[in-house]
């Protein structure tokens, strides 16, 4: 009779201990994609902090070539209209980085922008005394860095998101995601060509 007793209480325990075992790996899973959402979400903060910095040049920028480009009004406002709209979009995708319509919208209106910023470059070229300008050649140089530090980021910002949204949708990272709500991330793409060329910001 005790021999009974011993088997049943060792199947309970090992029962007790497989089950403890598997609440821990669904823990670890668990905490293991909210690592990796933190991570995509901490790498759009490093890109939200360039494009930041990138929207503060931009007014200076243009503010500079103002007293030069007299005749070039609609193209000067245009760059602020651009600028004004990728930082709106800009501060929605940061609210929520992983929102694949916040991080669409961003990237329509950074093409924008550079479209504008771009146009606006090309005609600085035919001024001289703007080309020639200090301030002007620091706000370039300064804005060539910031474009470089974007692409930088926004590749990590990729890779981050590839991690979390490989994490999510294999077995058995999946199962707990869906307990979980983890919601697929959207990458940072490069879909229209234009986008693909970086702002010249060099006469």
């Amino acid at each position: 009779m005790s021999g009974i007793f011993l088997g049943l209480f060792g199947f309970i325990a090992l029962v007790m201990v497989f089950g403890a075992g598997l609440l821990f790996y669904v823990i670890g899973l668990y905490n293991g994609l909210v690592t990796l959402r933190n991570r995509f979400q901490n790498a759009y903060a490093q890109i939200d902090v360039q494009l930041k910095r990138r929207y503060d040049l931009i007014p200076n920028l243009v503010e500079t070539a103002k007293g030069y480009m007299k005749h070039e009004r609609e193209t000067l406002e245009a760059v602020i209209r651009a600028r004004n709209t990728a930082m709106a979009a800009g501060q929605k995708a940061a609210a929520n980085p992983g929102d694949p319509s916040a991080i669409e919208n961003l990237s329509t209106a950074e093409v924008a922008l550079a479209g504008s910023l771009n146009k606006f470059i090309g005609l600085a070229e035919a001024y001289p005394d703007l080309k020639a300008n200090q301030n002007m050649l620091a706000l370039q140089e300064e804005l060539t860095s910031t474009e470089n530090k974007i692409s930088f980021a926004r590749q990590g910002f990729n890779d981050a998101v590839t991690a979390y949204n490989t994490g999510i949708e294999t077995f058995p990272g999946n199962l707990v995601a869906g307990y979980g709500n983890f919601q697929r991330a959207a990458l940072w793409e490069l879909t229209d060509p234009q986008e693909r060329e970086p702002v010249k910001v060099s006469f």
